[in-house]
């Protein structure tokens, strides 16, 4: 076994511009240079986009995507690839916010979700390098461990497919010996989100959806006719589905209900089979901890380990600017040498980010830009858009054709609105770092604990 990996190599691994998973197509779709007409027009080529293009064209609608980069350049080609039907903060919070009933239907809207990605991937025959394990949240520490029976407890009041694994069932799995219990999501599992995504766009082109990329849109115009401006031209249509995500207070819009944080994330290095062997790890599950800012590890179908979300920032203003901090990249290191001790000799690849978008009650948001609702949106998944964005699609789609939707009616409820600057700085300031000083102690607590156990 060689060496362990110094602080200097780590520091060294490049920090890619967009993620592994994706990069520009070689077909990229050109950008809009004149006036144009569809039924529907959408903004914003992700996984809400191209779900909602492709749901629209099964019904026979003519649709126009506008993507100010490319198909899948944002969260979409980024997320770590877990397909889970998590929904809220958590559960108990889940059913402390908005009672039995509501949470019920909000825990079937995910898990709808994820049978619809599971759905698309075989109907489209997308190879996305699915595996059905499930994902685990998991606990470094018995305070944590609390969290999730009670978690289980809730998730058993509401139907949800949740169950609980105590220290015996987490050995007998084979998960790696750092998760001391965890509450397994037995839908979803784990896949590359690069190829699924790509897999939609390539979809959306053969089923007839007009693909304009490289056209950022400089203004919406809602109206009895909605109007979509942009630098060459402008897209007209009989309603307009606004699913931009983090990248929508760029627009001048919701910036109200959507706070754009930026995620940061690492790969290893491809692990050899004796490095496989002393990980362990049989069932490839997702893992993401119990953390208030979680951690989340997977290992990928090329053998290496997937992770991050430590460290989120926001940005003065939500705007969509700078990457990751070199305290992110320190914690994304630290956290997997902690969490992966056998792994010492093993380097990090690479680091990346993106934007997620976050709203107050940590759940999806839905409504109208104007009363003649010719402007429609979905977003705000909370690091968890996979399944909620694809199941966004067939939502949005109803509500193109002003047909009565039950999740679209769930999720179109009041939303906590935030303050104003420089106030939203202050509080996204104050509640992340009191969110941080319990990780932290949490984490300190399970660092003193290696310490004492170990001999000398």
């Amino acid at each position: 076994m060689s060496s362990p990996v110094s602080d200097e190599e780590f520091r060294s691994a490049p920090y890619l511009p967009i993620s592994p998973w994706v990069e520009q197509p070689t077909d990229l779709q050109p950008s809009v240079e004149t006036d144009t007409r569809s039924d529907v027009a959408v903004i914003g080529g992700g996984l809400t986009g191209l779900s909602t293009a492709l749901e629209l064209r099964r019904r026979g609608i003519d649709v126009a995507v506008v993507e100010a980069e490319f198909a899948g350049f944002g969260a979409s080609g980024r997320n770590a690839g877990h397909l889970t039907p998590t929904i809220g903060k958590d559960l108990p919070t889940l059913l402390k916010l908005f009672g039995k009933e509501k949470a019920t239907r909000l825990i079937g809207f995910a898990e709808r979700g994820v049978e619809r990605v599971e759905r698309l991937i075989s109907e489209l025959g997308i190879e996305c390098d699915y595996r059905r394990s499930g994902n685990i949240m998991a606990a470094i520490h018995p305070e944590q461990e609390k969290r999730l029976r009670a978690a289980t407890e809730a998730a058993a009041a509401i139907g949800a497919h949740v169950r609980f694994l105590d220290r015996d069932a987490m050995r007998t799995r084979g998960v790696p010996p750092a998760f001391i219990a965890g509450a397994i999501e037995e839908r979803g599992g784990t896949f590359h989100p690069g190829k699924y995504v790509m897999g939609l766009r390539r979809a959306a082109l053969q089923a007839g959806v007009r693909l304009f990329e490289k056209t950022p849109v400089t203004a919406i115009e809602p109206g009895a006719k909605p109007r979509i401006r942009t630098a060459r031209g402008i897209v007209s249509a009989d309603r307009v589905v606004l699913a931009t995500n983090a990248y929508t207070p760029e627009l001048g819009l919701l910036r109200s209900r959507i706070v754009p944080m930026y995620d940061t994330m690492f790969e290893s290095e491809p692990l050899s089979g004796q490095q496989l062997e002393a990980l362990g790890w049989p069932g490839r599950e997702g893992v993401y901890t119990a953390h208030e800012s979680l951690e989340s590890f997977r290992l990928s179908a090329q053998g290496t380990i997937l992770g991050g979300s430590k460290c989120v920032r926001y940005s003065y203003g939500g705007r969509i600017k700078g990457a990751s901090t070199p305290r992110a990249i320190w914690e994304q290191n630290r956290m997997f040498r902690e969490r992966f001790p056998m792994l010492s000799d093993v380097r990090i690849q690479h680091f990346w980010g993106g934007w997620i978008a976050i709203t107050l009650h940590f759940i999806p948001t839905v409504g109208a830009l104007d009363k003649r609702r010719s402007v429609i949106y979905g977003m705000g998944y909370n690091g968890h858009g996979v399944a909620a964005a694809t199941a966004m699609g067939c939502v949005l789609a109803d509500l193109v054709q002003g047909q009565k939707n039950e999740d679209g009616d769930t999720l179109s409820g009041f939303v906590p609105p935030l303050p104003p600057e420089p106030l939203r700085m202050i509080a996204v300031g104050l509640v992340s770092g009191f969110l941080d000083r319990r990780d932290h102690r949490i984490d300190r607590a399970v660092r003193a604990a290696l310490r004492a156990d170990s001999p000398g």
